[in-house]
């Protein structure tokens, strides 16, 4: 099995896929992975850390070909081969590839596989390891263009090879998913749909939403909308004009962070278009949907436009639909048309899997 990954600076995907080789290790795979950033300083011990995009472009290519056309040997004798690339670079050349198809071709991988991270959490690290200059916006639009490069990558060199999104979300859950996606044999693959914008105060249902997504986990290989949460930043940016800051607190990585206003306010409608085109990419690359519709208090369900639009989507994609419908009232006929099944519990969703044979712990 040869992967190849991709994503841009600041994902710090070389510590991710140390620990899926770990991962793969003690479930009896041994994974050999190449960082191609690495080999490429190691070919060129006279060029300073972080400053290898900065020499001459005829250079630059020399070098990335030479590391490839060892790669490609490696893939020869290893039985499992990760590649850790990017697609695209963006740097004072502009936008320019990071791989050459001839080599990709050669390479022959498997799956691709696009890493990405949220834009604050890019930020943090950028801020703390990387001397990179740039903006919120550079951010959302590199993530933007490795996404679309990869993809193009991927099916020019074969239409029918595997693509995959993949958001680094909690490791512990996403390293799993990656296994399974990969090394892992044969699975459904399963997209998570639940309200995100609509449950602000209310802990009860969060703690529900996150118990679904952690028990469907278990049994699927899960894409979730909720390892790539950005939605609530253009919400705080309104509550910092309405209190007169000019700052935007937000938590990433586990700590705090102040961004600038202006710089939110920026990317707020690349935000709302991003989680549109890519919620629908995890739909694409799924088998399935799986939507839990939780009960506030007074017993209404909390059902957004967002979950709806999913659902349609899934159903006119073709694929299997099932909703856990937790409220005393009936889902509208939007909801019950358009699904393979309705259930009341999750448990209902559990026992219905495991008798289609596809929940396996």
């Amino acid at each position: 099995m040869i992967v190849v990954v991709t994503g841009t600076v600041g994902v710090d995907k070389k510590s991710y896929l140390e620990k899926v080789c770990q991962f793969a290790g003690s479930r009896g795979k041994e994974v050999l992975l190449c960082n191609v950033g690495d080999m490429m300083y190691a070919e060129a011990p006279d060029i300073s850390p972080g400053k290898i995009l900065d020499i001459p472009m005829k250079r630059l290519n020399s070098l990335r070909r030479s590391v490839f056309k060892d790669i490609i040997a490696k893939s020869k004798e290893a039985d499992n081969l990760i590649v850790n690339t990017h697609a695209t670079f963006r740097w004072r050349h502009g936008l320019f590839p990071a791989v050459d198809f001839d080599q990709m071709r050669e390479l022959d991988a498997d799956i691709y596989i696009c890493l990405i991270d949220g834009v604050i959490a890019v930020h943090r690290r950028l801020g703390d390891e990387h001397a990179t200059e740039h903006t919120l916006k550079d951010l959302i639009v590199w993530r933007e263009e490795e996404i679309i490069g990869t993809e193009m990558l991927c099916k020019g060199i074969d239409e029918e090879m595997p693509f995959y999104c993949l958001a680094r979300g909690s490791e512990q859950e996403t390293i799993e998913t990656f296994y399974r996606m990969t090394f892992g044999g044969k699975g459904k693959k399963a997209y998570l749909s639940f309200p995100m914008t609509h449950i602000d105060g209310e802990e009860d249902i969060k703690g529900e939403i996150d118990g679904f997504r952690r028990l469907m986990k278990r049994f699927f290989t899960c894409f979730d909308p909720g390892d790539l949460e950005e939605s609530y930043l253009p919400y705080k940016a309104g509550e910092a004009v309405r209190k007169g800051e000019d700052f935007v607190e937000a938590t990433a990585l586990g700590e705090k962070v102040r961004l600038d206003l202006q710089e939110v306010r920026q990317i707020e409608r690349d935000i709302n278009s991003q989680i549109y085109a890519r919620d629908f990419l995890l739909i694409d690359q799924s088998d399935m949907i799986i939507s839990l519709i939780p009960t506030l208090a007074d017993g209404r369900a909390v059902i957004s436009s967002g979950v709806e639009r999913e659902l349609q989507h899934a159903h006119e994609a073709a694929k299997e639909v099932y909703v856990i419908w937790t409220a005393k009232q009936r889902p509208s006929v939007f909801v019950t048309q358009t699904a393979t099944a309705v259930f009341n519990t999750i448990d209902e969703a559990v026992e219905c899997f495991r008798e289609k044979g596809y929940a396996k712990q």
